[in-house]
This record gives structure tokens, sequence and C-alpha cells, in this order.
């Protein structure tokens, strides 16, 4: 079948727009000038409200959210379409618990609770555990993509993928969070768009049914055996929301802790509002009439269930209309794919080369280190999306790790001050074997651990997940609390602490003094200088913040904090007053 050239050339319209605004986001912003680390992860936490909350809605709305749910709905009904609901529980619980202490202690990544509390071992099996999530993710979206455009513009599937990936590495690479964020603005304008636009001619097409008459077909049923995979499913969901760096790289990038949990809870509502569209699409799909379309038999009967939405585009819809939805599949596609590729790009270069590798490594090495990460990621999820027939698999499998390792790690890390490396070290490995052990289906796992109520034809009934995390967060717990009296009582030598956490422990309880800081107010920046009067030196600290908007200076409030071997926390208010010559500031 002919290559459709009205829809490859709408689709090359969409790619130039998106690589256009993601080159212009990186030259306003002068990151094409002199860029820094900080600038490259957190964009010098500079985000606006308005932009975060687009960026973190186009995140969560991405291809695997738009295709997976369609494809939920006409396979095993809205009562099992659990990520919708989770993502959006999730992400409240996010932004109202985590959000606001990861932005206060101004982290540049998700792992650098982990490194202050555990070092740099586990710092190194939770980004590997982060990596595999963002790698079989975005290989499966791509995948999806590569589908996609196969049915709608009959484009040959590697080539179709090849090139998504190509845009959307090469404009993260230039602009890495700038130009991630805006992209992230135009492509869910796309979105909405072209879902929009598409929902009405769907549901009424002759060869639609009528969802309101047929809501056995796509609402699915919930039974009293099936309640426990139920409740394990929607609270791996639900927590597994939280533990990834593209959602904590958002949270970081904004101005302030309060904007942090605003834009967590305005994406959440967004996306659960932008859901509904595919919700109508796969009832369509599961209730129309298959066999009086070109395609003669329903894509589940097929084997095709994952291709539903662009089948259903394809074949219920105008030629016009199918290629904006096309579009809009592609956008949520590649607003996923950079926020991965950026993530993992971004925890590698600060927290395992920078801290581990290389710690004297200046900013300009920093910066193409974490260039050519973005590229290598980029290309082994494009890899994996041609050749790996099981993505989906995989990911599940991924993103179970992520929930059962990474959530109870960083929960402890960030709230749970007595935990340490070797309670972190054995929670990770439990966590692993009891959820690998678990198998999985789409895999072919074959299960070595059968929890109860295990059944050969169903499987696993029992809420492994959830049994999972748990065990896994209790035995940091328990292993940090027995390691630490050893320790501390002497009962094992220093000579035996491989992982140093005597020397965090006492880094703990004598946190360094505080400082005393004084600024210069100048127009929209200000001058910190830190001192700290327990030693009688200065910090040899001298700051400019940058994220001091103008807001910030006529309000005379704004959160300082020297991260140069002083610690203060909390508000420090100032009067923006002009000051005299010889004075350096008012004393905070």
């Amino acid at each position: 079948m002919a290559v459709n050239i009205t829809g490859l050339i709408v689709l090359v319209v969409f790619y130039l727009i998106i690589l256009i605004v993601g080159v212009l986001a990186a030259r306003r912003k002068g990151l094409t000038g002199r860029p820094t680390l900080e600038s490259s992860i957190v964009a010098d936490r500079n985000i606006s409200t308005l932009v975060g909350i687009f960026t973190m809605t186009a995140t969560t709305v991405g291809g695997g959210y738009i295709n997976g749910t369609a494809e939920s709905i006409a396979t095993a009904g809205l009562v099992w379409t659990l990520a919708p609901l989770g993502i959006f529980i999730g992400l409240i619980i996010g932004g109202v618990v985590y959000a606001g202490p990861m932005r206060e202690h101004r982290y540049m990544t998700m792992l650098d609770p982990f490194n202050e509390r555990f070092g740099g071992v586990v710092v190194v099996l939770v980004y590997m555990a982060s990596l595999c999530g963002d790698l079989f993710w975005t290989a499966s979206i791509l995948s999806a993509l590569g589908t996609s455009l196969s049915v709608i513009v009959n484009l040959d599937l590697t080539v179709a993928i090849v090139t998504s990936a190509g845009v959307t590495v090469f404009y993260t690479m230039i602009g890495q969070m700038i130009s991630v964020a805006y992209t992230d603005v135009v492509q869910l304008i796309f979105i909405v768009f072209g879902l929009c636009l598409s929902v009405p001619f769907v549901l009424t097409n002759e060869n639609v049914g009528s969802i309101d008459t047929l809501t056995n077909d796509w609402l699915g049923k919930l039974d009293t055996p099936s309640l426990p995979q139920w409740i394990d499913l929607l609270i791996a969901m639900t927590f597994g929301t939280i533990p990834w760096q593209a959602y904590f790289q958002r949270v970081l990038s904004v101005r302030s802790g309060r904007q942090a949990k605003i834009l967590s809870v305005a994406g959440a509502c967004a996306a659960f509002v932008l859901v509904v569209p595919s919700i109508l699409i796969g009832a369509a799909g599961k209730s129309a009439d298959w066999n009086a379309t070109r395609l003669g038999v329903s894509p589940l009967d097929i084997g095709q269930g994952s291709a539903i939405l662009p089948h259903v585009l394809n074949e219920f819809t105008p030629p016009a209309v199918s290629i904006l939805g096309l579009g809009a599949i592609s956008a949520a596609v590649m607003s996923s794919m950079d926020s991965s590729v950026l993530g993992s790009s971004s925890m590698f270069t600060f927290n395992v080369y920078k801290n581990i590798l290389r710690n004297k490594a200046s900013e300009r090495e920093l910066l193409w280190v974490q260039r050519l990460v973005i590229l290598i990621v980029g290309a082994m999820a494009t890899t994996i999306s041609i050749f790996v027939p099981i993505i989906y698999g995989l990911f599940i499998l991924a993103a179970d790790i992520v929930f059962v390792i990474v959530l109870p790690q960083l929960t402890c890390a960030l709230f749970l001050k007595f935990t340490n490396a070797y309670g972190a070290f054995l929670g990770f490995l439990t966590g692993a074997v009891l959820r690998l052990g678990a198998g999985e289906p789409y895999l072919k796992f074959e299960p070595i651990i059968k929890y109860p109520w295990f059944d050969n034809n169903i499987g696993q009934v029992f809420p492994f997940r959830t049994f999972s995390m748990v065990m896994s967060f209790s035995i940091i717990i328990v292993v940090s609390l027995i390691t630490n009296v050893l320790f501390l009582k002497e009962v094992f030598p220093k000579s035996c602490d491989i992982f140093g956490i005597l020397k965090r422990m006492k880094h703990s309880y004598n946190p360094a003094p505080t400082c005393e800081l004084t600024e210069v107010p100048q127009s929209n920046s200000a001058t910190q200088l830190c001192r700290c009067p327990d030693r009688n030196v200065p910090c040899n600290h001298e700051k400019q913040s940058g994220d001091l908007s103008s807001n910030d200076l006529s309000s005379g409030s704004h959160d300082i904090s020297c991260d140069h071997g002083c610690e203060k926390t909390g508000s420090q208010q100032w009067s923006p007053a002009p000051v005299e010559a010889g004075n350096l500031g008012t004393k905070l």
C-alpha cells in the first residue's frame, strides 16, 4: 500500500513546529551561550507555574497514557483501566507529600537524597532500576507510535520510529530542560486539539454502536476472586507514579516548593480530564461493527488491541481528522520520550558521573557527558522498540521494580533519617527477589514464588506487588536500626563499616553551623553572602540568585539557602531598598 502523502506532509509540519520551538526555547533562555549543569537539568529553577503545569500534564498524558487507556477499555473494560485513577491520586500524593521537601532541599535530581543518605552503591543500584523503567517505557511508546503511523500513513515501522526518536533526541540535546518544557506546551496543545476533534466524528459514525446501550461491552466487570488483584494494581499504579525522575525534574525546576505542589495537583486534574477522549475512543472500538470497515475484522480479534486507537481514527473519522489525531499521538509520544531520556541522562551525569566517577569534572565536560548520554539512551530505546517484540511486558516488569524498590528507598531517604545503606541494599535485594519471583506472564516468566491463592489458570491472585514493596520498606527500616546499634555499640568494628554509615551518622548528629546571610538587592537578582560565625570564616560562597523573580524582589521574601559547607533554612525577610556604599547589605 502506498504512503499517504498528505498525512506524511502534515506529520512533517508537526515535527518541524516542535523542533523549531525546542531550538528557539534554548536560544531565548541563553542556553546556547553559556549553559550550566543546573540550567540543563532544572532550567535554573525558573520555570513558571503555568509552563510547569503544561509540561507536567504533557509528560503524564503521553503516548502510553493515550494508547494504553483506549486499549485497556477495549480489552479489559473501564473497571480494570486503573492507570488514569492511579496517576491522578499518585500525582496529588506526590505533590502534597514529596514535592515540597524535594524542592526546598534544592535537589538537582531524584537520586540526591539517596546519595546523601545511602551513598554511591545504592545510588547506582537505584539508577539502574530507574534506567530500565525509562528505557522500556520509551521503547513501548515508540513502538506504539510506529504502529500508529503504519496504520494511518502507511509509513514503514522502522522509518517512523527512527524519525520520531531522532527529532526528539535532537532538540533535547540542544536545550535540555528548557526545550523539553516549552515543547511540552506545544505538544499538549496538539494532543488536546487532535483528540477532542476526533471524538465527535467517532461517536457519530454509522458503524459505531451507541456506547450508552452497550455499556456491558466496555465497562468490564470485577468479581470477588479478582478483588485482591484489582487492589494490588491500583496501589501499584498510584504510588508507582511518584518515584520517576521525569516527575521530579519538573518539581525541581519551578521557583518554590509551593509552586511544585500546585503543578503536581493541577497536572493530576488536567491528566484526569484529558483521558476522557481515550476512554470514549476505546469504548467505540469495542462497540463498533468492524465487519463493515476496510479492515473487515476487529483489531481485538487479530491480536492488535494495542493499536485500537489508531484503527478507530483511521476507520471512523474523515482522513483529515484521522491525520490530526495521529499528530496528537505523535506529540504525546514525543512529550514522554524527551522527559525519559532527559531524566536518565540527568541522573547519570550528576549522580553517577559527577558524584562518583569524576568529582572534579568541569561544567563543560558534564554538559557534553549529558548530551552523549541523551543520545545513547535515545538510541537504546529506539533499538529496543524495533527489535524486541515483548516491550510491554518488559515495561510492566520495570514499572513494578520502580514501585517495589525505588518508592520505599526514596521515602526512607527523604523522611527517615535513621535509615542507612545496609538497610537500603538488603531492601533492594528483597524487593527484587519477591517481585521477580512472582513471574511475569507477558514475558512468559514462570513464577518461582507461588503466593497464596495462586491459580494455574489465572496466575498470581495475591497482591504480590504491594506485599513486595511493604517487605522492602520493612527490611530497610529493621536492618538500618539493627546495624546502627551494632556499629554505635561497637559490636562490629569500624573497619567493617564498608558503607561508611558511622561518618554519615556523625554528620547527621553534628550538622554544619548555621550561616548568617547578607544580601545586596540588584534589580532582578541578589548577591547572597554566607558566613559561619562558629568558624569565624566566610563560606567563600558568593552566589547570584538568578531564580529570584521580580515578584520575589517586590515582595521582599525569598527562600535562601547556602549549600557550600553551611546550612540555612526557612524564609528570610529583607528589604529591597537601595544599599548605602560600603555596606554589604542588611543582616538577616
